[in-house]
C-alpha cells in the first residue's frame, strides 16, 4: 500500500493568517486606495520595486487630494518594507497596505496607514498588484483550504457508502444499496443458475460502485488517498479484481475490517484509521483532545482547563501542550506605568477592547498614581504562543466547529496537558 504524503501546517500560523484576513475583509477604502501585492516564489524583488515606483509616479495624477496622499503614502510604506528583504521569501510574500480608519473612529483624513505582511502557507504562484477600494484576500483564502483530501468507501455485498475527510470534517457523500440477492437459494432456481445470476449482479454492482467512486474522487474531489472498509471479503474482492480506475487503484492506502458498510461505515472507518492517518490534521486534533479528556477524567492532575489557571501553570513552566479553539475570541490588555513599570492585565472579549483600553489609559497607576500609562492589546493566542515559545510549550489551535473542538469549547475553549502534576506530594 502506498504511504500517504500529507503537508503539515503550523496551526498557530494558520490561525493568525485567518484572523488577519477576516480583519482585512472588513475594510473598505474611501476611494481606490487599498493596496494588495502578491509576490510569487522566485520573483525578483527589484522587478517588483521598479513596478511599484512606476505606480507611485502614476498616483500623482489622482484628482482627490486625500486619495492621492493615501495611495502615495501606502506605496512608500510597501517599498520601505520590500527594501528590508534581500530576496523574495521561500514561499513568496503578500503585503496589504492602506489608510485605515482608527478603531475609535474619526473624520475624513484621520486614517492611519497600516501595512500587513503575510508569509503564505504554501508556495505562491501568482503575481498581483491592485489598488482598489478593498483588499484582495481571495487568493490567500484559497491557499488556506485543506487540499489533503482522503476518500472513504465502505462496501459490502448489500450496501456502499462514500465519504470524504478534509480539514475538520468527515462528510458522508452518498450511500446506495446493491440490489444483489442474498446467498440463500430462492425457490425454483437451481444452485448453479442462482449463483451465476448473483455473480452477474455483483459484477454490475462493483462496476457501478467503481464508476461512482471515480466521479467523486477524481472528477469532484481530487483525493490524496483512498481507504476502503466493510465487513467480510467483499472489499478485498472489489480491490483485488481491479474494478477501480487505475489512478484510484494506486491511491488505496488500506482496506479495513469493519462492522458496517454504507453511510454507517464511513465514521467507523475513520475511527479505525487513526494509525494510518496519524499525520492528518483532523486525526491529530481527535487524538490530542481525547488525550486531554482522558487525563482530566482520570484525576491525574495532568489535564487542566480554565484560562487563568493555564496561564499560571504556563508561567511556571509546567505546561507541555495547550489546546485552544479558533473560536476563543479573547484579548489580553496590558497597562504599563512608564514611571514605576508596574503593570496590570485584563483578559476580555474583542467587543470590550476599545472601552477597556480607554478606561486604563485614563486611570492612575495603582502603585504610584501616575497617569503616564501605556496600554497595549494582544490576541490571546499570540500571547500564549509567545510565552510558550520561551518555555518549549506546544500550542495547538484546533477548529471550534469540529466534533472534538466542540468538546474543548465546553471547557471554555482552552485546555492544557501538563508535564507533571504540580500538586503531587509524596
Amino acid at each position: 500500500m502506498p504511504k500517504i504524503e500529507i503537508q503539515k501546517q503550523d496551526s498557530v500560523k494558520l490561525y493568525k493568517i485567518r484572523k488577519t484576513l477576516q480583519e482585512l475583509s472588513k475594510f473598505t477604502g474611501r476611494g481606490t486606495e487599498l493596496i494588495t501585492v502578491y509576490i510569487p516564489k522566485g520573483k525578483q524583488l527589484h522587478e517588483v520595486i521598479t513596478n511599484l515606483r512606476e505606480e507611485q509616479g502614476t498616483a500623482d495624477n489622482i484628482k482627490s487630494d486625500v486619495t492621492r496622499t493615501h495611495v502615495v503614502d501606502s506605496l512608500s510604506k510597501v517599498l520601505q518594507r520590500l527594501k528590508l528583504y534581500k530576496k523574495t521569501p521561500e514561499r513568496g510574500l503578500v503585503i496589504f497596505c492602506g489608510a485605515l480608519p482608527r478603531e475609535e473612529g474619526g473624520p475624513l483624513g484621520s486614517e492611519t496607514v497600516k501595512v500587513f505582511e503575510i508569509d503564505p502557507p504554501k508556495d505562491l504562484k501568482t503575481f498581483l498588484y491592485r489598488c482598489d477600494d478593498h483588499f484582495h484576500v481571495d487568493i490567500l483564502k484559497d491557499m488556506l483550504k485543506d487540499d489533503n483530501l482522503i476518500g472513504f468507501l465502505a462496501i459490502d455485498a448489500k450496501d456502499a457508502g462514500w465519504g470524504i475527510l478534509y480539514g475538520d470534517k468527515v462528510q458522508v457523500l452518498k450511500a446506495t444499496s446493491s440490489g444483489v440477492a442474498g446467498k440463500h437459494r430462492q425457490g425454483g432456481q437451481s444452485a448453479k443458475r442462482f449463483q451465476k445470476l448473483r455473480e452477474m449482479e455483483l459484477t454490475y454492482y462493483f462496476n457501478r460502485v467503481a464508476q461512482i467512486t471515480r466521479e467523486y474522487f477524481i472528477d469532484i474531489y481530487p483525493i490524496k488517498g483512498l481507504i476502503i472498509s466493510g465487513p467480510g471479503p467483499t472489499k478485498e474482492e472489489f480491490v483485488n479484481d481491479n474494478y477501480l480506475e487505475y489512478r484510484l487503484q494506486d491511491m488505496v492506502i488500506s482496506t479495513i475490517d469493519a462492522s458496517y458498510a454504507g453511510s454507517e461505515g464511513i465514521r467507523e472507518a475513520f475511527d479505525k484509521s487513526s494509525d494510518i492517518l496519524s499525520n492528518f490534521r483532523l486525526v491529530e486534533e481527535k487524538q490530542i483532545v481525547e488525550k486531554l479528556f482522558k487525563l482530566i477524567n482520570s484525576n491525574s492532575g495532568l489535564g487542566v482547563y480554565g484560562l487563568n489557571e493555564i496561564i499560571n501553570y504556563l508561567k511556571n513552566n509546567v505546561v507541555d501542550t495547550i489546546i485552544i479553539t479558533d473560536k476563543i475570541g479573547l484579548y489580553r490588555i496590558e497597562a504599563k506605568c512608564n514611571r514605576c513599570n508596574d503593570t496590570q492585565e485584563k483578559i476580555i472579549e474583542r467587543v470590550k477592547v476599545i472601552q477597556t483600553k480607554t478606561e486604563l489609559e485614563n486611570s492612575p497607576c495603582l502603585s504610584c498614581k501616575s497617569l503616564d500609562i501605556e496600554v497595549s492589546e494582544q490576541d490571546i493566542v499570540d500571547y500564549l504562543s509567545l510565552l510558550g515559545a520561551k518555555l518549549g510549550t506546544k500550542i495547538e489551535v484546533i477548529s471550534g466547529v469540529s466534533e472534538h473542538g466542540s468538546m474543548v469549547s465546553n471547557l471554555g475553549n482552552v485546555g492544557a496537558i501538563l508535564r507533571y502534576n504540580p500538586n503531587y506530594t509524596k
